[in-house]
């Protein structure tokens, strides 16, 4: 199974963090925000990666460089200044990621998730990873019943930035500027979007605040 790790993000609010540093390699415990994700992916037996990079990105290849340092093989999908958003860039990302589903997880999260516990198959167009409303998304993203996504609900819960995926989600995407949440709308929509309820360390490091309290605490 491959897995693509999502760094290509500017980090405007982790600004003046990011002016000389890209996000995915500010730390966390001492280590980068992306090497927790490498490290974690392949405790679960991932062979491959795919990593979008962008705004400084030549900085991602010189620390990660082909990943064997790692245990894994390591391709990277440079998107320059370009800004396409999360689901442009796994598009862009397609002709390395193969025809059968795929990992995908955002750079900056913290969590201790194991990937290990990700569907042995996809039964939908993708799945998705939900953990419970953090402070700046108390209305949560979607609600979750018997492992069906809908867009309403009453037990709703945030998206983690961990998903899986099918190829065939991204069918008929134009290469470009595309953000993934009207796709997963339309995929849930159409009751063809399941998920799991992660109740485990999560953390979003979207603010230098957020990153001061993950160095902080134990997430």
């Amino acid at each position: 199974m491959i897995a693509m790790i999502l760094a290509a993000g500017r980090g405007e609010r982790m600004r003046p963090l990011t002016d000389s540093i890209p996000k995915p390699l500010l730390e966390v415990k001492g280590k980068p925000l992306i090497v927790h994700h490498v490290e974690r992916l392949v405790s679960a037996g991932i062979k491959t990666i795919v990593i979008n990079t962008g705004h400084l990105g030549s900085q991602i290849h010189q620390r990660l460089g082909t990943g064997e340092s790692f245990g894994v093989s390591i391709n990277y999908s440079d998107e320059g200044e370009a800004l396409l958003e999360t689901a442009g860039g796994i598009v862009k990302a397609l002709p390395l990621l193969g025809n059968a589903p795929f990992i995908v997880t955002n750079a900056d999260i913290v969590t201790d998730f194991d990937y290990s516990l990700l569907p042995d198959q996809l039964v939908s167009d993708a799945h998705l990873v939900m953990v419970d409303n953090p402070k700046h998304n108390t209305n949560g993203d979607f609600a979750l019943q018997q492992n069906q996504l809908r867009n309403e609900g009453q037990h709703r819960l945030t998206y983690s930035g961990i998903g899986f995926f099918s190829p065939l989600f991204f069918k008929g995407c134009v290469p470009g500027r595309l953000p993934l949440a009207p796709l997963l709308r339309q995929s849930a929509q159409g009751g063809k979007l399941t998920g799991q309820h992660f109740k485990g360390k999560w953390r979003d490091i979207g603010t230098p605040e957020r990153l001061k309290e993950a160095n902080k605490n134990n997430a």
